[in-house]
């Protein structure tokens, strides 16, 4: 049995539902016609067959985070063993291993530069290390611990070298100022958790996916919300920004991936697995944006051709829930992690 929630709770719940509910239907009054229907002229594009170029082994426990860095050639990865690992993706070494104080690790990243890299957990914090500068023992020293948050930090993404946006388990949304440490904006953003953020590629946007079921669009110069997405029936496990700037795609707890435009202000396309038990964790766009890939806990990644709507394919070989995946953002390579410990480079 779950907490008793009091009469008030629940009739304004019901009130956000029907007005959920009213938006969704004005919507789709609104909606001419679908991206398949739209793109039937377009070509199919062949099936596509990635294959696993190096399998990096070092973590002894779930590796929970993947994130590229802006060289396209490292990444950080972040496991419950407490360790983050810098790896080199041409030849599949590690470059670092940072211990942490907190083995509760949920998200990491790679600042564009290579300079920083971040992560976070249950330990309700965001801790900075410096890549280019090491202790006696020829680790990254920490440069920032960032606290304030009422719950774990369930995503971080560097805006540069001097500022970071982070999302977490209290609901908020902050962005941080690196040299002062402290925090320039504190933002009640969702219903529920907020769990995934993705940056645009010009740095002025970022979309955040949350617990509640929404997304939502962000302006980072005035850190308000300018938007809000409906559709999805469970959680938003993570969202990522199409190349364009004008759509953003989502993987959920609800057995779908999805498309939504922000000029249409709706969801624009809906993609689903072969077998419908497959929960998305994570998601990534190709270069193009032509197709969508999502980790999913049935241990795969799937692939689907954005316009067709069509499944384009599995990357298989992952022996648990594939927790994370990143795209290189030359479009070079994908590196997924998972619960069976290992990290993948496909290309």
């Amino acid at each position: 049995m779950g907490p008793k929630v009091d009469p008030e709770t629940q009739s304004l719940r019901k009130e956000l539902e029907d007005l959920y509910k009213k938006i969704q239907e004005s919507q789709q009054q609104c909606a001419d016609t679908t991206l398949e229907s739209a793109c039937e002229s377009a070509e199919n594009v062949p099936p596509i067959k990635l294959v696993t170029r190096k399998m990096m082994k070092g973590h002894l426990n779930k590796v929970n985070s993947v994130h590229y860095s802006g060289d396209s050639r490292h990444c950080v990865t972040g496991s419950l063993d407490g360790k983050l690992i810098i790896w080199d993706t041409y030849t599949g070494n590690k470059v670092q291993i940072i211990p942490l104080r907190s083995a509760w690790v949920m998200s990491v990243t790679f600042a564009v530069s290579g300079n920083f890299v971040a992560c976070g957990g249950m330990d309700n914090m965001c801790t900075i290390y410096d890549l280019n500068n090491r202790d006696a023992s020829g680790v990254a020293k920490m440069s920032r611990e960032l606290a304030g948050y009422d719950g774990f930090l369930s995503s971080c993404r560097f805006l540069d070298d001097t500022s970071i946006i982070t999302g977490s388990g209290d609901m908020k949304i902050c962005k941080w100022d690196l040299e002062t440490g402290r925090k320039t904006t504190d933002v009640s953003a969702h219903n529920g958790d907020v769990v995934s953020i993705s940056l645009s590629l010009d740095g002025n946007s970022f979309v955040t996916g949350s617990v509640d079921k929404t997304c939502m669009l962000w302006d980072v110069r005035d850190m308000k919300p300018k938007q809000v997405f409906f559709g999805h029936t469970a959680d938003v496990n993570s969202v990522c920004f199409h190349p364009s700037g004008y759509a953003f795609a989502t993987g959920s707890e609800d057995k779908s991936a999805r498309m939504f435009d922000i000029r249409a202000d709706q969801q624009i396309s809906h993609y689903k697995p072969p077998s419908e038990k497959s929960g998305f964790t994570s998601c990534g766009l190709s270069v193009s944006g032509r197709i969508i890939l999502c980790g999913s806990d049935d241990n795969n990644v799937h692939m689907w051709d954005t316009l067709k709507g069509t499944h384009n394919g599995l990357l298989s070989g992952h022996e648990n829930r594939v927790t994370s995946l990143s795209v290189a953002p030359n479009g070079i390579g994908i590196a997924t992690c998972s619960w069976d410990q290992n990290v993948r480079v496909w290309g």
